[in-house]
């Protein structure tokens, strides 16, 4: 059995306070890729992870969320915690695109089946939330404005489904934490997602402090013709948006061609 864990897109973040748990009340709209990983269950006594494809070895040996998720929906549900995993990964870590939070949230969605346990997703968002603030979601797959700590999801259509986007990240990882403990407490005002155009992205700058070489892909993706170009969520992965898959393809060519040790991935929003 297989599933899809789409990275997701931030397209805009407002931060708007930190709160006293630590965490920030922030406003965002959350859009997903055709691009992600993908996650396979067989039967097997036990729970197992096996890791495969061009970033398997960028995840670490600790425990992945996976088996977290994988022992919490278990034992919601009284069943054994059963199965062989494997997790094909190709998103960036600590990149801005919710890798860990998308494979969660594809382990609750596989398994919740592969255990017949069938429950509705409203069923699995508490098991979610409780494991990041953007595996909810990351669980629903598609285009939502989150309030809150990201958890707190409200379905709108923005009409972004099949637009070209081109991701590049400088192959630096970004640690979320820093870059939130870096933002300078400014509320700069909320978010209306209809407007995400002309809105931003209010950890740009403490994550530009912590890795300088964000701005240099924000300044070669704005040479490139792009409707719109933006830091994703903590970064350090950016994003442009293009008017044709033609236009996004060249884009890629030339930035690919320009910074041969960058990361970049040519897709389209779901």
């Amino acid at each position: 059995m297989i599933e899809a864990a789409p990275a997701k897109v931030n397209l805009a973040l407002h931060l708007r306070r930190r709160r006293d748990d630590g965490y920030h009340d922030l406003e965002t709209v959350f859009v997903f890729t055709d691009f992600g990983d993908t996650l396979h269950a067989q039967a097997e006594t036990g729970l197992s992870l096996d890791m495969t494809g061009p970033l398997a070895t960028a995840i670490g040996d600790g425990d992945n969320l996976v088996l977290r998720v994988a022992r919490a929906l278990a034992e919601a549900a009284g069943v054994g915690a059963n199965a062989a995993l494997t997790l094909d990964k190709h998103i960036p870590v600590a990149a801005g695109l919710g890798g860990g939070s998308a494979d969660a949230a594809a382990a609750l969605r596989l398994l919740n089946r592969f255990w017949h346990l069938d429950w509705p997703i409203e069923r699995l968002l508490p098991i979610a939330a409780s494991l990041g603030a953007d595996v909810p979601a990351c669980l629903l797959g598609r285009t939502v404005a989150g309030t809150g700590r990201g958890e707190i999801l409200v379905p709108v259509d923005l009409d972004v489904a099949g637009t070209p986007i081109l991701l590049v990240n400088p192959r630096v990882a970004v640690p979320t934490g820093p870059v939130f403990a870096g933002w300078d407490g400014v509320d700069r005002g909320p978010l209306d997602p209809t407007a995400w155009r002309g809105a931003r992205n209010d950890l740009a700058e403490s994550a530009i402090r912590l890795a300088p070489v964000i701005a240099d892909v924000l300044a070669a993706l704005a040479n490139t013709g792009a409707a719109l170009v933006r830091m994703s969520g903590s970064g350090a992965t950016c994003f442009a948006l293009y008017s044709d898959v033609a236009a996004r393809d060249s884009a890629a060519q030339t930035v690919e061609d320009g910074n041969p040790g960058w990361w970049a991935y040519a897709t389209t929003i779901v």
